[in-house]
């Protein structure tokens, strides 16, 4: 199976959606089509291809993206349709998409992620058929791209687009970093969005309402970003991550960074080998 060739890389070709059911997986195996609500439609749409992220009911192969098919057609149909020997209730006039796949394949190496909340991700091609991490996925920003790319550098797992609850409010982090004495939450602010009186109230809420639930909330700047993210950003990181104790590696010695004229080392966690540089 070739997957690294012959498409295009054109932003929202491939949709990651959610696969909660085995009923619906075997649907998917064995008439090739998949669902989604009319009135949950993504907002880059149609799709060029379907990708299911599966739970945690599919054992072994649980948080990953394991298959794919591409998209044959695209039709609208009521749920009383799609089941026909379903019991009447409220959903059966609900409207879906009908998502025919030529046909389901497997991944040679699954896409892994940490248990998570998802509904969709809208990606590229080059993106998806690029990677083993969920985390490479995200196709939102081309500003948290650049501030991913130096974080996998330096070898800090952070989690992107990472669903919290603060209170009673739900809420979607760009970056959730996990340390051993409490959480960063890191924010990447194009400058169009943030930069307006309507939306900084907005933001002081969000703000106030995740450091009253323990996180720890930095935020940066296109300029920042783009102009100072070795002298600023990733020092500001890097010592936020230090102060929380290290990074947490689900029960590995937490990992520290220090600062050198050449640029940021960590210290190495157990069991990590091929060091690229000496910390003594």
């Amino acid at each position: 199976m070739t997957r690294r060739t012959g498409y295009d890389t054109r932003r929202g070709e491939v949709l990651v959606a959610i696969m909660k059911d085995p009923k619906d997986f075997a649907i998917l195996q064995e008439q090739k089509w998949y669902r989604i609500p009319v009135v949950s439609r993504p907002r880059r749409w149609p799709p060029q291809w379907l990708a299911l992220y599966q739970t945690k009911v599919f054992g072994i192969e649980a948080f990953t993206v394991s298959y794919f098919g591409r998209v044959k057609d695209i039709q609208i149909a009521r749920r009383c349709d799609l089941f026909p020997k379903e019991f009447p209730n409220p959903k059966s006039d609900r409207e879906y998409f009908k998502i025919y796949l030529y046909d389901v394949e497997r991944l040679p190496q699954p896409i892994l992620s940490r248990p998570r909340r998802i509904t969709f991700v809208s990606t590229t091609w080059s993106k998806f058929s690029g990677t083993t991490d969920f985390n490479d996925l995200f196709d939102d920003s081309p500003l948290e791209d650049r501030l991913w790319t130096e974080l996998r550098k330096r070898k800090i797992g952070a989690e992107r687009q990472w669903e919290v609850m603060a209170g009673e409010i739900r809420f979607v982090l760009d970056f959730a970093v996990f340390c051993a004495k409490g959480n960063i939450d890191i924010e990447t602010d194009g400058d169009t969005w943030h930069a307006n009186r309507q939306r900084a109230p907005k933001d002081n809420l969000r703000n106030n309402a995740l450091v009253s639930s323990g996180w720890h909330v930095l935020r940066f700047n296109g300029d920042q970003i783009l102009e100072t993210m070795a002298e600023y950003c990733m020092p500001e990181i890097t010592q936020t991550i230090n102060r929380l104790g290290g990074l947490s590696d689900e029960g590995l010695v937490p990992r520290q960074f220090h600062e050198f004229p050449e640029g940021s080392g960590q210290q190495l966690a157990l069991f990590e080998s091929d060091a690229e540089y000496d910390s003594d």
